[in-house]
């Protein structure tokens, strides 16, 4: 038994969702490849770029879609049914490309409209240098977590700014920006070796003294919008945080129809009937079952909620009722996704303990995934807080 996306008959995105739908069968031919390869192989990729999911977030005053936040979290979900890696880099590109609403069009034309099947990977800390020159600044640093990296067509350093021998203040706190640098124009470093979510890529980059125009940068954080579009009023992490939660629950899906097949095939040692015909496996899919479709439902009650909120304020930001509702449905979504796989697993027996086995590669991606910080248990905490009146850390909103 699957859940359906619900329906989609008055948004004009819903033939994205369809696309995704469409792909997963291709997605799960390619799955052992990708986890070999550490990468996406490039007809994949390229499937997926020429379906627009990593353009999904630029504004449609450049040339992209701006697809509405609940439609792009239908697609993640999609995409993860097929294969949580391919879900996991196609919304760390889309939504990074966020930041063209907050870039001017002429440079976000240049990386995101006029470069085919154009992609950013960017990395999480400011640990890179920008030094200020005239025009802009000198990029140099090695930087790690690059996600799709390899098939980026340019790569978002992340730096401090260095003027004058010392890092520059803004705000009362020291200057921060995303240098977008072209990928040629960097070293790549194999990096990315895991037991799970090996097919995201994820490896590390240096720059050495590259030049970057100002036009090029954009600050992490509190950049201005270029275009007040209802979907840049989503703040990027909270859009990563649910993005994360359906990869999630569309990897525990996949587990749990692949969990069926072992159940409909396998006779537990010592055991009478099928796994299937076991109390304790039909107990353990109607818990799964529950979990998801309540995982799923929440997530996407809360996208819809801060979607209305962003459509309805005239102000920079959703609502921070709406925030922390998705801050918590987001999180939620993956605790709940790794109950269902945490569940299923130890019922196979020794059947899925070998290396190729679709259960065993699903185990270990549920488990790099809620090593995320995305999937932290604090963010209970700052729900919790919100709930009982006390003041709450808006950065983590």
């Amino acid at each position: 038994m699957s859940s359906n996306a619900p329906a989609a008959a008055a948004n004009p995105h819903s033939s994205l969702v369809d696309a995704a739908r469409d792909l997963v069968p291709l997605i799960r031919s390619y799955a052992d490849q990708i986890d070999a390869d550490r990468e996406l192989p490039k007809p994949l990729f390229h499937a997926l770029a020429d379906a627009g999911f990593y353009r999904m977030c630029v504004p449609r005053a450049i040339g992209g879609p701006e697809v509405d936040f609940p439609t792009y979290l239908q697609v993640i979900e999609e995409l993860g049914k097929g294969d949580a890696s391919t879900a996991w880099t196609v919304s760390q590109g889309a939504n990074w490309a966020t930041y063209s609403a907050r870039m001017s069009p002429p440079a976000a034309r240049e990386i995101w409209t006029d470069t085919p099947r154009s992609v950013v990977s960017n990395t999480p800390a400011p640990t890179a240098k920008a030094v200020v020159v005239p025009g802009g600044f000198r990029i140099t640093g090695r930087q790690p977590f690059s996600t799709g990296i390899n098939h980026a067509s340019w790569v978002a350093a992340h730096a401090q700014v260095i003027e004058n021998g010392a890092v520059r203040q803004r705000n009362g706190k020291p200057e921060a920006r995303y240098c977008l640098v072209p990928k040629a124009q960097v070293e790549l470093i194999d990096a990315w070796h895991t037991k799970g979510m090996r097919g995201t890529g994820t490896h590390s980059f240096e720059v050495k003294d590259v030049f970057v125009p100002e036009e090029r940068t954009v600050f992490p954080n509190d950049a201005p919008l270029v275009n007040r579009g209802a979907r840049y009023k989503i703040p990027i992490t909270l859009a990563y945080g649910a993005g994360d939660g359906m990869a999630a629950l569309g990897l525990a899906r996949n587990c749990l129809e692949a969990f069926f097949e072992v159940a409909g095939s396998k006779a537990p040692r010592n055991m009478k009937g099928l796994l299937r015909e076991q109390s304790i496996t039909q107990f353990a899919v109607g818990k799964a079952e529950a979990a998801l479709r309540s995982g799923r439902a929440y997530l996407l009650s809360a996208a819809e909620e801060i979607w209305q909120s962003a459509l309805s304020t005239d102000g920079p930001a959703a609502s921070l009722a709406s925030r922390i509702n998705l801050r918590l449905a987001s999180t939620h979504a993956i605790r709940l996704a790794a109950e269902v796989v945490d569940g299923l697993h130890p019922l196979c027996g020794a059947t899925v303990v070998f290396d190729g086995h679709l259960i065993q590669r699903l185990f270990h991606d549920m488990h790099v995934i809620t090593q995320h910080g995305q999937a932290r248990f604090q963010h209970y905490e700052i729900v919790g807080q919100h709930c009982v009146g006390l003041e709450v850390d808006e950065a983590r909103l």
